[in-house]
């Protein structure tokens, strides 16, 4: 292995713990985007801000090859960590739940070592510290903000603890589901617990919904159809002996196609208007189209697979996770806008790191910095020895 990439990944792994110490909200990372860009000046490669806290640095920009970019997300979640790590977050209530501290100090290691031969780079290089990734529509913002302007593929990835290290999933069409939300609001008559035939329940009404919704993936949708349908939320404060006027609803719904999504959207709002109604209440649903599917192009998606297979051999390919996995991801704006793709690559290695997404247990694995590195250096066609 090069000396010069070695203290790359070292310096990687300090700046990855260092950001999950201080781990910011979508479009709060202001002091993460300082790190970035006091990290890119100080290495001499030029950059600009995009999107508020978002950052586009550039290499070779008068290359004539195919102009790649290159993605890492920036932000945290509204988690309180549970690891217990040395870099465990110092942010009560944030933390990196999802490893984008991780994406961010990978492409960093990436941007220096293309730096450190940017005289044999073929084409220019724009790499993308993106912002709001969940749920804040930050790829978006950056295509608005003019990242992609002369761009002519753009790559992306995840870590992902349901697959093995050393394998990944990189297929040609979607990899990633369309998602949105949904709030139900329902709107009964209060009153004593020991009169409830003096009140009209919102209560036994969320809770009659709750299940009823369930009947959408399993009744109303053709078993073929990869859907999701998931109520995350009930609320509905009250005194102990209390029935309340109001409760609410919240949940998520994953989908492999929009028009699908479009399909549970009506659903949604049929049955739970319906089902309020039976029980005296009345119902206001409200359902919120978020991201649509990650879908790879051919093309760049047969450059990645050769990437991958370049760094982690012949038998990389992870063909027993089904795909679309029912995440979301917002590079899908990426895809609606250039062809690109996406690959998932495995961070389980038995040590401690099978821990999914968004749990507070979960903790990015530092021995993806070499491997994914070299994927994304390989992209560009300047792998480290």
């Amino acid at each position: 292995m090069s000396s010069t990439w070695t203290q790359y990944l070292e310096d990687a792994t300090q700046l990855r713990r260092a950001l999950h110490r201080a781990p910011e909200l979508t479009w709060q990372e202001h002091a993460t985007a300082r790190t970035i860009r006091d990290a890119l000046t100080h290495h001499d490669i030029p950059w600009r801000s995009c999107a508020g806290t978002g950052t586009v640095a550039t290499l070779a920009p008068t290359a004539t090859g195919r102009h790649i970019a290159l993605r890492g997300d920036i932000d945290a979640l509204p988690i309180t960590e549970q690891t217990g790590a040395e870099w465990a977050s110092l942010t009560p209530g944030i933390m990196h739940a999802c490893g984008h501290d991780g994406h961010t100090a990978v492409l960093m290691a990436v941007a220096r070592w293309l730096k450190s031969r940017e005289h044999e780079l073929p084409g220019p290089v724009s790499l993308l510290f993106q912002p709001a990734e969940e749920g804040g529509h930050g790829a978006r913002a950056m295509i608005e903000d003019g990242a992609l302007e002369g761009v002519d593929w753009i790559f992306g990835w995840h870590n992902w603890p349901a697959i093995p290290f050393g394998r990944a999933i990189c297929p040609d069409g979607p990899i990633m589901a369309a998602n949105a939300v949904f709030e139900i609001e329902l709107t009964g008559s209060g009153g004593h617990a020991s009169q409830p035939e003096l009140c009209r329940d919102p209560v036994l009404a969320a809770a009659a919904i709750t299940l009823n919704l369930q009947q959408i993936v399993s009744r109303r949708l053709p078993p073929q159809t990869a859907a999701v349908v998931s109520v995350t939320s009930i609320n509905a404060p009250s005194g102990i002996t209390v029935i309340p006027e109001t409760a609410r609803l919240a949940g998520s719904v994953r989908v492999a196609d929009t028009n699908t999504r479009a399909l549970i959207g009506h659903l949604i709002t049929e049955i739970a208007e319906w089902t309020a109604h039976s029980y005296g209440v009345r119902a206001h649903v409200v359902f919120t189209p978020r991201y649509q599917a990650t879908v790879n192009h051919p093309e760049p998606a047969l450059h990645y697979r050769g990437a991958i297979e370049f760094t982690l051999g012949a038998d990389w390919c992870n063909s027993e996770l089904p795909v679309p996995i029912m995440a979301s991801e917002d590079f899908s704006y990426y895809l609606e806008a250039i062809p690109g793709a996406f690959a998932l690559i495995g961070a389980n290695d038995g040590a401690g790191h099978d821990e999914p997404c968004h749990s507070p247990r979960y903790d990015f694995n530092d021995r993806l910095l070499d491997p994914v590195g070299r994927i994304l250096a390989s992209l560009i066609g300047v792998s480290p020895p």
